[in-house]
């Protein structure tokens, strides 16, 4: 599943919604590069956020799961509740439907939410599973948002970029990959890559460290988060690509795949940036829960994204969100399944 570009978001999504009447109790509505909305229930603010899977064919109910969680926890939010859809292609799909419920319900433990309700189905215009998982919680305490960052702040990112992306494909993708030369020990490493997506702790460990922006780098992986970041914040963002943390199964992926790591689904890992003072705090709470925090670059003036290091420098001046390397190796593989 690939994610529509920008002008295309301005013209067909945004624009629409500028026409609507405006209610006093939504503080955060819809916004480029925010990911939940924000609501004044009668006193209690309650933070929300929606995600579909469909670029995966195996643990789909886990991934939907902690993707949607993860938005709210970015945003400083523990997640509570989850309202789940569950589209599959057959009617004799029902023991495929159990599957992906079991897995929603154990990975909305690990989150500390539960599933109060949502909807399933089938139909034959799908030639896989679609999972959305809605995620609410309150807003106990202050936002962090998208666009914080100040200028020199450090940027930060935790465990590594590429991760759910190269879990997906050593799952969906086994046969293709020991095609492409990977070892069987190369794909069950990348398939545990599958048990570490959720960032619910450190994110609100962080946040409670004195992130001043944090954002979940998913279709478009780290890159697009930069930028997201940066646009939302109207500063510029200088990143060294030396520092920039990459797993060696996801190196080995990517050689093998011949795709872009720092381009790839990257849920599991949060980028967020911290005023200087507040590093050394952060860091002692991101290592007490097990998580490595690297800093990666530093919020300046201007705009976009300048990623340096040994191979040269590249800038980027606006998001893209329609560039995503699982996407793209998606459409040249085929479905799981069916590849090429």
């Amino acid at each position: 599943m690939s994610k529509f570009s920008r002008s295309v978001l301005d013209r067909a999504v945004y624009s629409p919604l500028a026409r609507q009447k405006k209610d006093p109790s939504v503080l955060l509505g819809s916004r480029f590069g925010e990911d939940i909305a924000l609501v004044d229930a009668g006193g209690t603010l309650v933070a929300s956020h929606v995600d579909p899977i469909v670029g995966a064919a195996e643990g789909i109910g886990r991934l939907a799961v902690h993707v949607a969680c993860n938005d709210l926890a970015a945003s400083a939010v523990r997640p509570r509740w989850l309202q789940i859809l569950v589209l599959l292609p057959d009617e004799k799909d029902a023991e495929r439907l159990r599957s992906i419920m079991d897995e929603a319900v154990q990975a909305a433990g690990e989150a500390g939410a539960v599933i109060i309700g949502g909807h399933s189905g089938y139909t034959s215009a799908l030639n896989r599973p679609l999972v959305a998982v809605t995620a609410l919680g309150c807003a106990e305490g202050e936002i962090v948002s998208t666009g914080g960052a100040r200028i020199g702040d450090s940027i930060c990112l935790t465990r590594g970029a590429g991760l759910e992306g190269t879990a997906i494909l050593a799952t969906d993708y086994e046969k293709e990959a020991l095609r492409r030369g990977l070892e069987a020990t190369d794909i069950a490493e990348g398939r545990r890559l599958a048990d570490r997506l959720s960032l619910v702790p450190e994110a609100l460990a962080l946040a409670a460290a004195g992130a001043t922006a944090m954002h979940d780098p998913t279709r478009g992986g780290v890159i697009e988060a930069l930028l997201e970041m940066a646009e939302a914040s109207d500063k510029g963002f200088a990143v060294d690509g030396d520092r920039l943390p990459l797993p060696p199964v996801v190196r080995r992926f990517a050689k093998a795949f011949d795709f872009d790591p720092l381009r790839m689904l990257s849920s599991g890992a949060l980028v967020l940036t911290l005023p200087e003072e507040k590093l050394l705090r952060a860091r002692r709470a991101s290592e007490e829960l097990g998580v490595p925090l690297t800093v990666i670059g530093t919020v300046e003036r201007g705009s976009g994204l300048r990623l340096g290091g040994a191979r040269g420098e590249a800038f980027f001046s606006r998001s893209e969100p329609e560039r995503d390397e699982l996407a793209r190796l998606e459409a040249l593989l085929g479905p799981p399944g069916q590849t090429r």
